[in-house]
């Protein structure tokens, strides 16, 4: 079984990414960032997933980028609710480079495992306007993977997978319940209430109850 790292937020697009590899016979090494989220209930998230999909390493990293600014989900500022979804403007719950960045540390993780495939729940259809989850974005950081590591020189080739990145939300979650995912382990919402539960109202929230609504299934988290 070949090594891979999988960049894990405890969400629902990353643990289905995860059960893809695992099922395409990948040996999942799940790699959690701490980035000074508000929705910090994702990393208990991320630790439930990736006892699910028996990781044989689970990393997290701290790397806190509330000092960098410049997003709703490292700063005090509000979480855009009940907005129309709309993926021509970019809204303030984007954090500058965080996927640049994750995957940066996803692929040094990675060198060091002896792995050449890293795998990120991106998607490009259902998503909330993000730059960096798009297709030319992928291409290019494999090719910055190729000439930015000693492996990349030495004739590796990295490839980032993006098995969800032509998926609709609700064709994610009926892959993801083919392959016998539990969703309740999930957390997605951006503004989560005192007592954890889902707000509702944030971008990840109505993309989400959109996805379970069209999948003609409940959603776990909200259903009772």
């Amino acid at each position: 079984m070949k090594p891979a790292v999988v960049l894990l937020s405890g969400g629902l697009d990353s643990y289905t990414a995860g059960a893809m590899a695992r099922a395409d016979g990948y040996t999942l090494h799940a790699l959690t960032i701490r980035y000074g989220q508000r929705h910090l209930q994702e990393i208990a998230a991320s630790r439930r997933v990736a006892q699910a999909l028996g990781v044989a390493q689970h990393l997290e990293i701290d790397l806190d980028l509330r000092g960098i600014g410049g997003s709703s989900l490292t700063s005090d500022a509000p979480v855009p609710t009940d907005r129309r979804l709309d993926d021509t403007a970019i809204p303030s719950t984007y954090v500058p480079a965080r996927n640049t960045i994750f995957l940066s540390l996803a692929l040094g993780w990675a060198e060091v495992l002896g792995a050449r495939d890293l795998f990120i729940g991106v998607n490009a259809l259902d998503y909330s306007g993000y730059p960096d989850c798009r297709p030319e974005f992928i291409a290019a950081f494999e090719r910055l993977a190729d000439l930015a590591t000693r492996a990349g020189v030495e004739g590796t080739h990295f490839r980032v997978h993006t098995p969800l990145i032509a998926l609709t939300k609700a064709q994610i979650i009926e892959r993801g319940l083919a392959l016998g995912l539990d969703y309740s382990l999930t957390h997605s919402c951006y503004a989560p209430t005192a007592d954890g539960r889902p707000c509702g109202h944030c971008d990840s929230c109505l993309l989400r109850a959109k996805g379970f609504t069209d999948a003609g299934v409940a959603d776990p988290l909200t259903r009772g």
